[in-house]
């Protein structure tokens, strides 16, 4: 299980949640930030300082919101 950046963070692209992760998995990418499915240690650190919302974890996300666990796993797969 991993927490996912979802569509909030398009707009915003706010970077608190990179100072508080302590795996540092999440990554700036050309439009958001991505959480490294595969390192992410579900401690939810970044979900209480994201400013707009957007970090859910990856069972709870909405429908219309499952591509951005596929963006950032594609994201990763790509370094």
């Amino acid at each position: 299980m991993a927490f996912v950046i979802t569509s909030p963070c398009e707009t915003e692209k706010a970077a608190e949640c990179v100072d508080v992760c302590p795996v540092d998995c999440i990554e700036e990418g050309e439009n958001q930030f991505y959480i490294d499915p595969d390192i992410c240690i579900n401690c939810g650190a970044c979900v209480s300082v994201c400013p707009v919302a957007a970090i859910v974890e990856d069972l709870e996300l909405l429908p219309d919101e499952e591509k951005y666990l596929k963006q950032a796993e594609e994201f990763f797969k790509n370094k």
